[in-house]
């Protein structure tokens, strides 16, 4: 069984295909290191809203992604993980822009973790922060996911 931080690091290189949700939306993982995951993703109309701002689901997608990918980047060769909650602040409205997802867990226990996510631009101003819990699964429980 591959450790999940070799995966991620694989992505990250090119040698192992991204997530579906990464193609479809076109987001990046760019950077991944034991507790922390940086994603990429470019805003464009594309992704607007009725209000032709980005959606916020977008928001969520991407800090979802760095969040998990830096949780996941912890976990041992036999264990996986589910997402238990999501909470995002948005912070200022986007049209068109590039930007960066920063997950970082702040805290890993044996079943229970969290981590937080800053959604930058390209001014390195913050335009969304997200929290989210995570449940480390073992056994039966990890078994093909």
């Amino acid at each position: 069984m591959v450790k999940v931080l070799d995966l991620l690091q694989g992505m990250q290189r090119g040698a192992v295909p991204p997530a579906p949700i990464a193609r479809a939306l076109g987001f990046t993982l760019m950077a991944v290191q034991p507790g922390q995951a940086t994603i990429a993703f470019e805003a464009t109309e594309r992704f607007a809203n009725p209000m032709g701002t980005l959606h916020g689901g977008i928001f969520c997608d991407i800090a979802d992604a760095a969040m998990s990918c830096a949780y996941a980047s912890t976990l041992a060769e036999e264990e996986s993980f589910t997402t238990l909650e999501l909470k995002i602040n948005f912070l200022r409205p986007v049209w068109k822009a590039k930007l960066r997802a920063v997950g970082k867990v702040v805290n890993a226990g044996r079943t229970i973790g969290l981590a937080v996510c800053d959604i930058l631009d390209e001014q390195d101003r913050l335009i969304a922060y997200a929290t989210s819990t995570f449940m480390t699964l073992r056994g039966d429980q990890a078994k093909g996911r």
